[in-house]
């Protein structure tokens, strides 16, 4: 079975980490995950759509084997630099950009702020502002931040005795998944302590809420910025209203939306043959892909 290349590059004083599947001459596909995720998550896609794809995973900032940021610095724009400094994307043509939750998020913005750099992007549950939304007065999100800083103060990783508890640990999140995959996240997604225990690899802090993120109706203003073919999916069983959700369609340009029923917010864990049929449907390749 194939397995991908580990890389480093340099970012913001930041060693950050992506997987590189090879197929260099092949045209650029990013694969972004979200929150607590890390680039071994896109495994199966990466698998499929490489003989088609030059495809990089990224493990972001606070995640995988990337560098933690020095103060929990974790602005989604901050992550929008990062991309930039990854070096198949820096003289790249244009690439295909699939973005899942937070990276989807980042994904969007990416593709707001260059238009010409992203040639298709498909965001998976990913858009988790509404434009109409009220943002928080000033005073209220930096009192939700202090607090937020305060009780991650000195907080103490969670310990599991083996892998196979952290996957276990996983699977109660979320029961769709099963052992293996399970297995394979926790593996990519912890590391082993001093004393023969496991912790996750994620910074604690990259959940804290920036009190200086962009304004709700700034995210519309990018989303309107993007110029290529886009491919909403939404999972019909998540925290996020895939109806209210799917309404934010009409901020595109040229999109398409869909949702996935029976999946919850990892929609590309619990029905990867549908989200990975769609995609494929969508970038244009044969159905024998």
């Amino acid at each position: 079975m194939q397995q991908p290349q580990s890389r480093f590059f340099q970012s913001h004083g930041l060693r950050l980490h992506y997987w590189d599947w090879g197929n260099a001459a092949a045209p650029p596909l990013l694969l972004i995950h979200g929150g607590k995720d890390h680039g071994r998550s896109w495994d199966v896609f990466a698998r499929a759509l490489q003989p088609h794809f030059h495809v990089i995973a990224p493990d972001l900032r606070g995640h995988g084997d990337s560098d933690w940021a020095r103060g929990g610095s974790y602005a989604l724009p901050e992550y929008v630099y990062d991309l930039t400094r990854l070096p198949t994307l820096a003289d790249a043509q244009p690439a295909t950009v699939i973005g899942h939750s937070m990276g989807g998020m980042i994904a969007m913005l990416y593709a707001g702020t260059f238009p010409e750099k992203v040639k298709q992007l498909v965001v998976l549950d990913g858009v988790t502002v509404r434009p109409d939304a009220k943002m928080a007065p000033v005073h209220e999100r930096m009192i939700k931040w202090l607090g937020q800083l305060d009780r991650l103060e000195g907080r103490e990783p969670r310990h599991y005795p083996t892998i196979a508890d952290a996957a276990a640990q996983m699977r109660a999140h979320n029961k769709r998944l099963t052992p293996d995959l399970a297995l394979h996240l926790a593996t990519h997604g912890a590391r082993r302590n001093d004393d023969g225990s496991y912790s996750w690899k994620f910074d604690p802090y990259q959940r804290v809420t920036a009190p200086h993120r962009l304004a709700p109706q700034e995210y519309a203003e990018l989303w309107g910025r993007i110029t290529c073919p886009t491919l909403l999916l939404f999972a019909g069983e998540s925290f996020i209203d895939p109806a209210q959700a799917a309404e934010t369609s009409r901020y595109f340009k040229n999109v398409r939306a869909e949702i996935i029923a029976d999946a919850g917010h990892w929609l590309q864990h619990d029905r990867p043959d549908e989200v990975l049929r769609l995609i494929a449907e969508f970038v244009e390749l044969s159905p024998a892909s």
